[in-house]
């Protein structure tokens, strides 16, 4: 039997997959002097400046209703993607924000869209990281536009801001090619991330969207649609308004699944991909967008007979008073660049796992219980212990709804995690390294080329927590984009059906 053609999102992830036979092959010099500005500006606009409504964790929020609102918007954006640091290059000044990077590139954008409220007039805006300040670009109402790029999603019909974040392309292709796409959704997941956690911390709750008309959104922001495109839009609602206390509604609507293609270059790909997974129109209308119980999957994946099972059970992490400690990291956090090998405590990853999979354990301390994801049923974590102590070497399958790993594999894999990570030290000296996969034909099946998008967003989110997590901890930890993706299921003893999306390291930092 023939086997069925593959989708344009298949044949995507099997032409951007690392080799040992043909990376060097497709590696390019970098020309430093063209790296593109990881700053979008503009030039004419109302400016809002958010610098004066900065406060420390411990001050009390203003009691002015108008302060408390823009206290609230200037911490949501600073922690999510502001400047967080600044580096001395030879080129000049480097900038980090709260979200990781591959690379350092920062690939988004993200845009206000206002209905009308106390502080701010109908309209769109543009975050200026760089100032830290809202420029409003265009003031007439664009909310009826909104809804109907959003196929009338009901989280639009009652609140009032809405977030959408947008990708430059050329910022990370200049580096990754057209292996880019991978990263600037993982990074984009980065960003929703840290939005969803510092929403609860400011009383709003962001409705993750995305499903959407891309050519009407991309024009309804005047975005040059040949380097910039919409990736996810979040419907912000204000939870002390109670008429935008809603419920949980899906994210995630399919797209077409394209087999018929062309011949299709290499430097063409990634805008090929991202093309062919966009949304044109949507006839299931606002019943289309309800929370269908038969979308709960109740049992984890994998079951392997006769492994070693263990708990995952623990003691949730301990945030702070008001979630201190959290916003904190959120401007501290730093990817680790070395590993000393030292070992974990099992308690340690146990926590990680616990913050990252678990929301519903911290909703006593504020946060969102349920946060929106596109569909995480379709992700699956492996973990390879090669340095915890209380738990033997080797590869495990984690089961988040039975709360267990599931030992896979009986091994120490640091000398190949060298080689599957290219030849990173962060591979080898890492106590832990956990991969994220997904059936790539099942979830195509599900939603389309598109899913590709929600797989790697989901993927970004859930590294995020893991990046948080650790670093309170005090933990090592940093992210890992480039690997041998085909060696890394074969050594690990990972099924092969199951595409690596993501690797995230973690130990003790040097």
């Amino acid at each position: 039997m023939s086997e069925s053609p593959k989708s344009i999102a298949q044949h995507y992830h099997e032409r951007t997959k690392y080799d040992p036979e043909t990376l060097g092959l497709k590696s390019q010099t970098l020309d430093w002097e063209k790296q593109p500005i990881p700053f979008k500006e503009y030039k004419i606009g109302t400016v809002f400046d958010l610098k004066p409504y900065l406060r420390d964790t411990d001050e009390t929020p203003s009691s002015d209703p108008k302060i408390r609102l823009w206290q609230r918007l200037s911490h949501l954006l600073l922690h999510s993607y502001g400047l967080t640091a600044k580096l001395p290059t030879m080129a000049g000044v480097h900038y980090l924000r709260a979200a990781p990077s591959a690379g350092g590139l920062y690939p988004a954008e993200i845009y206000l869209i206002s209905r009308g409220t106390a502080i701010l007039p109908a309209g769109l805006y543009h975050y200026q990281a760089q100032t830290h300040g809202l420029v409003q670009f265009w003031e007439n109402q664009v909310w009826p536009d909104l809804r109907d790029a959003c196929f009338w999603h009901p989280a639009l019909e009652n609140t009032h801001l809405a977030l959408v974040t947008t990708a430059v392309f050329l910022r990370s292709s200049w580096r990754y090619q057209d292996r880019a796409y991978r990263r600037i959704c993982l990074d984009t997941g980065h960003l929703l991330g840290n939005i969803e956690l510092m929403a609860a911390m400011n009383d709003y709750r962001p409705h993750l969207i995305g499903g959407f008309a891309d050519d009407i959104l991309n024009q309804l922001l005047y975005l040059d649609t040949n380097a910039e495109g919409a990736i996810a839009v979040l419907a912000l609602a204000d939870l002390l308004q109670i008429e935008e206390n809603l419920p949980l509604l899906r994210t995630a609507l399919p797209s077409v699944t394209n087999i018929d293609y062309p011949n299709i270059p290499d430097g063409k790909l990634l805008d090929y991909l991202h093309e062919s997974t966009k949304i044109e129109t949507d006839s299931s209308g606002t019943q289309g967008w309800k929370l269908l119980e038969t979308d709960e999957i109740l049992e984890d994946k994998y079951n392997f007979p006769f492994c070693t099972k263990i708990s995952t059970v623990t003691s949730s992490i301990d945030w702070g008073k008001n979630l201190s400690g959290l916003e904190k990291t959120l401007l501290k956090r730093r990817s680790t660049r070395n590993y000393n090998g030292a070992e974990l405590m099992l308690n340690e990853l146990l926590a990680l796992l616990d913050f990252t999979y678990q929301p519903y354990h911290y909703i006593h301390q504020g946060l969102d219980g349920s946060p929106d994801y596109f569909d995480l049923s379709l992700i699956e974590t492996f973990i390879a212990v090669s340095g915890v102590s209380g738990l033997e070497d080797g590869c495990y399958y984690y089961a988040p709804k039975a709360q267990e790993l599931r030992q896979i594999r009986f091994k120490n894999f640091r000398k190949e995690l060298y080689y599957l990570c290219l030849q990173q030290d962060l591979g080898r000296d890492a106590s832990a390294v956990l991969f994220h996969t997904a059936d790539l034909k099942k979830a195509i099946a599900n939603y389309g080329d598109r899913v590709y998008r929600y797989l790697h967003l989901d993927a970004g989110h859930l590294g995020q927590r893991l990046n948080l997590g650790a670093f309170y901890l005090r933990l090592g930890v940093s992210g890992i984009g480039g690997f041998f993706d085909d060696q890394v299921n074969e050594v690990l003893g990972i099924p092969a059906d199951e595409a690596v999306l993501y690797i995230t390291t973690l130990g003790r930092p040097k």
